[in-house]
């Protein structure tokens, strides 16, 4: 059935789509005054009619405008195509009389992008006649028309210019959106030349549009185009001054599919690559470790042994990723290690261990461990075995003679004897060759002169088969991989002229099908060649048992406490019954809430047995107290209520409540009206009149430990910076030495290193690249383990019937035997579940509440300050607590030096929040910790006028949230999850979500809010830092010099008294140029600023600074005097912490006289000796000794 169609169509669609025609200039131009206002199609006919408004057409412009119909049917295979002018009747409501030329829209947020979608009747119109008439369908066409044009490579295209057609790799998205609604996409799009970012715009131009619409059409067009798809592209190229005057392609008038077939293994028997390097092989290998595995499946090899230089990091992951799979891919786990003779001995060879058994995997983890604590060495210094070592430990292990750099190659380069090669092979159990490409390098090897050929690199090979067949041993063909593909190999190049290597021709070490492998070694011949291969690589994999690296994820080695289960209860309920029970026909009870609540988590912890965590918690916070230094929870710990019985933590996970410390009468609060019980007003017991506790902040256990309790719990603790190292050897009291080691971390390439790389490698080469091709290698270069490390308060226990070798080799940090501290081999997010972790930090907060109870003489003095405390919370609306006006201090809060609160990003944020109460500065807290959380999210929603407890600060929020507006609690907790590291942002609500918060009626703007976070602080931890937060505030308050002493103190190593001296107007001077710099000013300037400003505050207060005294000084903190503060010595710059040690204890010996004396008895330099003169404190000190001089 015939159908017509009559459309108006957006004008630039229209003229995008006819400049593809290629016009003449008469005819460009001509197109550029053509007011076109109707489009009729008769599909019968197969006539279109164009009908345009007379405006600037001329009767000259006719002869152009009937060549462009001629050409617009030939395109479309029409009949004819006729442009007529609209009669007049039809134009009135169209036009004024004295129309011309329309005027170019407004500009949004950057320059308005004409795409081919925005008029989809017309598209369907186009799209129809073309599939009818032209006898094809559109297949792999995404947007717009059929591309036939032929693509340039990307450094083709060098200026702008009309109707480009370019083909590549999708390597992201950037999305964005308009204040009209509409959403932007960039496609950033890369060949192997260079690359471009491509522009399309959903929703209209000039009005308000449908977000969500647009959101979705967004989603299901990147869906069609993913990241990783090849595509062909046609548009226009133009300048963009948004993206720094780069060549971008918009509009983007067509995209299509590119058929890309992926590399395949199709060989009927499989080889099996048997030395493989990932990104763990310390800046050398870019072999990503899950792709490696993909694609071992995906080919159908039976077996992949990893083999990374001297460590073994990759095997967690490696396994994980294999898990995810429906694969009977069988992973083998092995090393390349360095060998050497004696620990004397500087030269280093490579040598393949594989593990063919939990025996061997044992034994494994053992040399990688002595390997790095006991052998490292050699020049350039690794982690070394000797052969007497490897027989040690061989049970279960098979060695091969790895590659060029192994003992048999070397030996066979260096001209041993028969005698002396047959000695050096009859060490391992099978010998190894691999591609001549591999070993291309020694043609050009001055070393060795007599190869010359690729015969003699052939050779090589044949004499190594011989020699292993003299001794009954197999020969194995390898690739050495050490990236994934051929392309790959530029990655490697980059990262090894990033770290000062020669820019220089990378052998193939990819990833080889078998049917490339086999070509490779066809010199041997067929039947030789398929047994290098193929033949021999399977006999090694047939002798290796399927073993796991490290034990499942639900096996928790915990730590034998007897009783810890009995006293984690016991002692709990007690803590609950005193702070809770109340009697009731002569029996003690609790309230239903805490019964409920605390029956729940006991349930979970001790049926999980995780009731040993808890008490080691326990144990190690109360040795803090009882040395008198608090210590605060940080993380999600204060979402559990046990903890709190526990005096882990001081965050009470209740829901708001009023509590009777005398006759335990409670009040809850369950309807979500009220945010933290500590905003609840004051209140006398009904019962007994006593002034009642407010308490409870409304946490749900399930942002701990899961929804069903099942989580390890992770707890982290805030221990006085002061007290850390004793909380550590408290530990090592506990489980003893052998049994504690710090959690190891690995110290990887991160994006913006990469960045780097990439640029300098670029710019080496006097090469320009743009954005998108630079992009698009970023991620191959991520993630490439540069060193290792230590968590900084992590520590692992094991239990003392276990071999920690059991679970993960260990290794000094960065290889630094010189710090004494053993670390876990693997990264500890690889074994968090499988051993206790405590994490056992320094912190400030502990420490500078431990000097203000010092500094007013009362111990536990700041945990007894009150929560409600108006002049506290002034702080966070204006200046008027310090007396003193904001154009005295610079700011409109007067929050400088309280944690959590004081730098310019924070300050600007309680402007904008005007907190009123607790709950206000804990969302704050949650704010100010997260990713987009508050910039494009809660600010805005902020200023339109939304409250706090409508906006997503923490991740119990969201719970919270939907739960209190009906979405199921499972489904809740799911959401949160999704959403609190982002992965709603970059993969969007799943299906199952978005109908429940719709069914809930969740609001716009809320679901907005949840697809926009990349990261989510704890509700808990909020709670706890602004809980220290709030003390120390009060202190700056009512406290003030002893505030300003403590705050000082702390900042003792970055404070420099001498700057300070100069006065108010020298740092407001300072302060002010260091802003002017932004973001190019340095660490120290920004730490000199920070300190500044709370100085400059102190003496607008009224109080002054002493200028520091050679005998009344303390060393290290600053001392409250009657009108200010006296600083401290090393205060000093130029004085560090041992120089002011010195002189405080020289000065015990008697008084200097002279400064000869002071530095000779305080062994201090001649450089802190000027530094004290110059401020004044040496004044009437003679240089030297006067009665020497006679």
């Amino acid at each position: 059935m015939s159908q017509k169609y009559v459309i108006k169509p957006d004008l630039n669609t229209f003229r995008d789509f006819m400049s593809t025609l290629e016009l003449s200039p008469e005819e460009a131009s001509l197109l550029k005054r053509l007011l076109v206002q109707e489009v009729h199609l008769d599909e019968a006919a197969k006539t279109w009619e164009i009908y345009y408004a007379q405006g600037e057409v001329e009767a000259k412009d006719l002869p152009f405008l009937d060549n462009m119909g001629k050409k617009l049917a030939a395109a479309c295979a029409l009949t004819s195509a006729a442009f007529l002018v609209l009669p007049a009747n039809d134009l009135e409501s169209e036009l004024e009389p004295e129309a011309g030329p329309m005027p170019e829209p407004e500009p949004e947020d950057e320059p308005m992008i004409d795409d081919i979608c925005q008029s989809e009747a017309y598209q369907q119109a186009l799209r129809h006649v073309e599939e009818e008439h032209m006898g094809y369908k559109a297949t792999g066409v995404v947007m717009g028309r059929k591309i036939t044009k032929k693509p340039r490579t990307m450094d083709e295209v060098v200026e702008e210019e009309n109707n480009v057609v370019v083909a590549g790799e999708v390597v992201d998205f950037r999305e964005r959106e308009l204040r009209t609604d509409a959403v932007m996409i960039t496609i950033l799009v890369k060949d192997k030349t260079n690359g471009i970012l491509a522009k399309i715009r959903f929703g209209e131009q000039r009005n308000r549009n449908d977000l969500a619409k647009n959101r979705e059409d967004a989603a299901a067009f990147k869906k069609k185009i993913p990241v990783g798809s090849h595509i062909i592209l046609q548009g226009n190229i133009m300048i963009d001054k948004y993206e720094n005057s780069e060549l971008i392609m918009m509009p983007i008038k067509s995209i299509m599919l590119e058929p890309h077939e992926e590399v395949a293994d199709k060989a009927p028997v499989k080889r099996v690559e048997l030395h493989c390097h990932t990104k763990m092989s310390k800046m050398d290998g870019v072999t990503p470790i899950e792709k490696l595995v993909r694609t071992a499946a995906k080919w159908g090899h039976k077996a992949l042994a990893i083999t990374d230089h001297g460590v073994v990091q990759a095997f967690p992951f490696a396994y994980k990723e294999l898990q995810t799979l429906d694969s009977d891919l069988k992973l083998i786990f092995g090393v390349e290690a360095y060998l050497c003779h004696d620990k004397a001995e500087k030269k280093n060879y490579h040598i393949i261990i594989l593990a063919k058994n939990i025996t061997g995997l044992r034994n494994l983890y053992r040399l990688i461990s002595l390997s790095h604590l006991q052998y490292f060495g050699g020049k350039p210094k690794r982690p070394r075995m000797t052969k007497a070592l490897i027989n040690q430990y061989r049970e279960g292990l098979i060695i091969g003679s790895a590659c060029a750099a192994g003992e048999v190659f070397r030996g066979l380069l260096n001209g041993f004897t028969d005698k002396e090669l047959e000695e050096t092979a009859s060490f391992y159990d099978y010998l190894e060759i691999q591609p001549l490409g591999n070993n291309r390098y020694l043609l050009n090897d001055d070393n060795y002169p007599e190869i010359t050929s690729q015969t003699d690199l052939e050779n090589l090979n044949k004499k190594v088969i011989a020699l292993a067949d003299k001794l009954g041993k197999l020969t194995v063909a390898t690739g050495d991989v050490h990236f994934l593909r051929p392309e790959d190999g530029l990655l490697r190049r980059i990262l090894t002229v990033g770290v000062g290597y020669p820019d220089i021709d990378q052998p193939p070490l990819y990833f080889r099908t078998t049917e490339e492998m086999l070509a490779e070694f066809d010199y041997l011949g067929k039947d030789r060649a398929y047994e290098v291969v193929v033949e021999n690589p399977n006999k090694i994999n047939d002798q290796i048992e399927r073993i796991k690296p490290v034990p499942d994820d639900d096996q928790l080695y915990t730590p034998i406490i007897p009783g810890a289960e009995d006293k984690v209860r016991s002692m709990s309920e007690a803590k609950a019954m005193e702070l809770y029970g109340y009697e009731e026909n002569g029996e003690m009870k609790l309230p239903k809430q805490v019964s409920d609540r605390l029956e729940m988590e006991l349930k979970a912890v001790i049926g999980n047995g995780f009731s040993v965590l808890y008490y080691i918690a326990h144990l190690l916070v109360k040795k803090s107290n009882d040395d008198g230094y608090m210590v605060g929870s940080r993380g999600s710990v204060g979402s559990s209520f046990v903890a709190t019985m526990l005096n882990i933590t001081e965050v009470n996970p209740l829901v708001p409540h009023y509590r009777c410390p005398q006759c335990h009468h409670a009040e809850f609060f369950e309807d979500g009206s009220v945010g933290s019980g500590f905003d609840l007003p004051p209140k006398q017991c009904p019962n007994c009149h006593t002034d009642m506790v407010r308490d409870g902040h409304n946490i749900p256990f399930a942002v701990f430990l899961g929804f069903h309790g099942e989580k390890v719990p992770d707890i982290d603790l805030n221990f006085s910076g002061e007290y850390q190292a004793k909380a550590h050897k408290y530990t090592e009291e506990l489980f003893g030495r052998d049994n504690v080691f710090r959690a190891g971390t690995l110290g990887t390439i991160a994006a913006a290193t990469a960045y780097g790389y990439i640029k300098k490698y670029y710019e080496g080469r006097n090469q320009p690249v743009r954005s998108a091709y630079v992009e698009g290698l970023i991620p191959g270069l991520v993630d490439v383990k540069r060193t290792t490390g230590q968590h900084p308060g992590g520590i692992m226990v094991v239990p003392r019937n276990l071999d920690i070798n059991y679970i993960t080799p260990v290794q000094y940090p960065a290889d630094d035997e010189e710090t004494g501290i053993i670390t876990t081999h693997f990264d500890y997010h690889s074994i968090n579940d499988r051993l206790v972790k405590l994490d056992i930090l320094g912190h400030d907060d502990p420490t500078m509440i431990k000097m203000l109870d010092n500094l007013l003489g009362q111990d536990g003095y700041c945990k007894s300050i009150p929560i409600a405390d108006p002049a506290t919370m002034e702080l966070f609306l204006s200046t008027k607590s310090l007396g003193v006006t904001p154009e005295q201090i610079g700011s409109n809060v007067g929050t400088y030096g309280v944690p959590e609160c004081g730098t310019f990003f924070v300050r600007q944020m309680i402007e904008d929040v005007k907190p009123k109460n607790f709950s206000d500065l804990l969302h704050i807290s949650g704010y100010s910790h997260g990713t987009n959380v508050w910039l494009n999210n809660a600010q805005d929603l902020i200023k339109e006028g939304k409250i706090t407890e409508d906006t997503i600060s923490t991740r119990d929020d969201i719970m919270n949230y939907l739960i209190k507006h009906g979405v199921e609690p499972s489904m809740a907790f799911g959401i949160m999850e999704w959403c609190r590291k982002g992965k709603a942002a970059k993969k969007g609500l799943k299906k199952d979500q978005q109908e429940a918060m719709k069914k809930a009626k969740i609001p716009d703007f809320y679901v907005k809010s949840c697809k926009t976070v990349q990261y989510l602080f704890p509700k808990a931890h909020a709670v706890a830092y602004v809980l220290s937060a709030y003390r120390i505030a009060y202190c700056k308050v009512h406290h003030p010099k002893e505030f300003y002493a403590a705050y000082f103190s702390i900042r003792t190593p970055k404070f420099d008294y001498a700057l300070v001296s100069k006065g108010e107007a020298f740092m407001k001077r300072f302060i002010k140029d260091v802003y002017a710099q932004g973001n190019k000013a340095s660490v120290n300037d920004k730490d000199t600023v920070t300190y500044m400003e709370v100085a400059i505050e102190m003496l607008e207060r009224g109080f002054t600074f002493e200028n520091i005294d050679l005998y009344k000084s303390d060393p290290h903190r600053f001392k409250v005097t009657e009108k200010g503060l006296l600083p401290p010595i090393g205060s000093l710059s130029g004085i560090g912490a041992t120089a002011a040690e010195g002189i405080s204890d020289a000065r015990a010996n008697g008084p200097f006289i002279s400064r000869e004396d002071l530095r000779t008895r305080s062994k201090i330099s001649n450089s802190a000796v000027e530094a004290l003169a110059e401020l004044g404190v040496l004044n009437g000190m003679p240089a030297t000794d006067q009665i020497e001089l006679f």
